[in-house]
């Protein structure tokens, strides 16, 4: 086995302790066990091996994508594992350890400043600028994760992992939103194996705008990111549920200290949203959402310093 042949086949658990009496099932996959502790390992694979099929990516390129993190840290791992150059655009919004991570597998960083270390929609626009500058360098290929279709199959391996593991029992999934790329993917492929499956997606309450509201700064990173993504399918989805960043924080906490489960802000935000449709849905029901990313990325943030 290579290392890209460790990506994916990810464990999945059922919540024990934080879900109420009453409730469905809530059960998460932890994504953490892919090789850079992200559900983001899954994407990067597709988007290079697919770059690499039809010529757009060539031995001896260089790759360029803005990122608050965890992308990046995918796209250098398998960069790395191929001998590829890889120049990320972020931010200092996101955390040290996403940052030292990318670097350590060999990124070259461009930093692009935030407002007082918060998700904005012009942090987002600024970073998409700066590496929209940095692509038209020669032989450099721009990945470009809002806009590409590759980075949506990437998943579809991921929504046949949940079909198999519930036996064909799941009746709703639930994910949070950034490029909307995982939560196309895995809808996807659920509901072909069955249309009733319920999809709901997660946002940060403070930047509602798959809801229709305003966008705002809120601190759930990787997701939330100020206005509706590209690949955002609607027709895929059942319904949106807005979670604020406080409240995602301290279910982050409570999974790390009553589940063990050790994760960042989004798996907070994740469980939170699961717990409401597993109630609405009543004890013999299947609730699957998914823990994307590790806790020890997290560590020089306030979601385990407070609560």
């Amino acid at each position: 086995m290579n290392l890209l042949e460790a990506i994916g086949g990810t464990s999945l658990v059922q919540l024990r302790r934080v879900v109420p009496a009453g409730c469905a099932g809530v059960f998460a996959k932890l994504e953490w066990e892919n090789p850079t502790g992200s559900m983001k390992d899954r994407m990067a694979q597709a988007v290079i091996a697919r770059a690499e099929t039809d010529g757009r990516l060539a031995p001896g390129d260089t790759l360029v994508e803005y990122t608050g993190g965890s992308t990046g840290a995918s796209l250098a791992c398998v960069c790395a594992a191929k001998g590829y150059r890889i120049r990320i655009v972020t931010s200092d919004a996101f955390s040290r350890e996403k940052l030292d991570h990318m670097a350590a597998l060999g990124a070259e960083l461009t930093l692009v400043p935030s407002e007082d270390g918060r998700t904005t929609k012009k942090l987002i626009l600024d970073m998409i600028e700066t590496a929209r500058t940095l692509s038209r360098e020669p032989r450099t290929y721009w990945t470009d994760q809002l806009n590409n279709l590759d980075s949506v199959t990437g998943y579809h391996a991921l929504g046949e992992e949940i079909w198999r593991q519930t036996g064909g029992a799941v009746d709703a999934f639930v994910h949070s939103v950034g490029t909307a790329a995982s939560s196309r993917g895995v809808a996807t492929v659920l509901k072909k194996h069955n249309p009733t499956v319920r999809v709901v997606a997660v946002e940060p309450a403070e930047s509602a705008v798959l809801s229709g509201k305003p966008a705002g700064p809120h601190k759930i990173e990787g997701v939330g990111i100020g206005y509706v993504p590209p690949l955002w399918a609607p027709e895929l989805v059942d319904e949106v549920l807005p979670i604020a960043t406080d409240d995602a924080k301290a279910m982050t906490r409570r999974l790390a200290r009553e589940e063990g489960l050790f994760g960042g802000t989004s798996s907070g935000a994740n469980v939170l949203a699961a717990i409401e449709v597993a109630r609405r849905l009543g004890p013999q029901g299947t609730v699957v959402t998914l823990l994307p990313d590790s806790g020890l990325k997290y560590l020089s943030t306030d979601v385990y310093r407070s609560g």
